[in-house]
């Protein structure tokens, strides 16, 4: 009885400890990627809105430049 108590906690060999490792493996590279990639394109949202504004203000520029020389 003790020896089972024993045993129960233990990962068996036959196999399930590799398939479990590599799951957790391929869980852990995955929250990996998406923790990495959520920032970075937060980053280049809030580039493309800035560039945006720019060109926003260059053509409204460009738009009084030629408009007050007709």
């Amino acid at each position: 009885m003790a020896e089972e108590t024993k045993d129960s906690g233990q990962v068996q060999p036959s196999g399930g400890a590799v398939t479990g490792d590599i799951s957790r493996l391929l869980v852990s590279v995955g929250t990996f990627i998406d923790n990495s990639i959520d920032p970075v394109s937060k980053i280049v949202a809030l580039s493309l809105d800035s560039l945006t504004d720019v060109a926003k203000k260059v053509l409204e520029g460009v738009n009084t430049t030629l408009g007050s020389k007709k």
